[in-house]
């Protein structure tokens, strides 16, 4: 897998020990394989793809796309459905309205309630819809262009 490197079990407990502190998860058990590309990309694949032999495939991409490690953990849409059901922290519920809002691609303006500025979960009702970073009373929308809804 010519840009996509195995974390290492010393690098796999470090990201797990962020989102356990940025989500307030007592101790998250994630039973897949972690790969991390060029672009400091977070994918995981199931245990047993790593059975199959990849070596003489050119892949710039494999599994479900989790997150990305920047400064912060930016976890994608389907992270947070990941994530989501264990966070006790850093979780926001929407409103349908600003659901729409938010699936269209916009910032969610005059939150009243108060997070530390880092990326928070996004939810609606049952459904996690994404993170946004929380900064000053307003998240900043992270959706893609391409999956937003029109």
């Amino acid at each position: 897998m010519n840009n996509l490197k195995e974390l290492s079990r010393k690098e796999k407990k470090i990201l797990l020990k962020k989102i356990e502190g940025q989500y307030g998860i007592s101790s998250l058990k994630i039973n897949y394989i972690f790969l991390k590309n060029n672009e400091n990309k977070i994918f995981v694949i199931n245990k047993n793809l790593k059975n199959v032999n990849l070596e003489n495939i050119r892949i710039n991409s494999i599994g479900l796309y989790f997150c990305r490690l920047e400064n912060e953990l930016r976890l994608t849409i389907e992270g947070s459905q990941i994530i989501g059901p264990f966070a006790k922290k850093n979780v926001i519920d929407i409103s349908e309205d600003q659901s729409s809002e938010w699936l269209a691609g916009n910032d969610l303006e005059n939150i009243k309630e108060h997070y530390d500025e880092t990326f928070v979960i996004i939810r609606n009702k049952k459904d996690f819809i994404g993170t946004g970073k929380y900064k000053d009373g307003k998240i900043l929308n992270y959706v893609p262009k391409e999956r937003r809804i029109k």
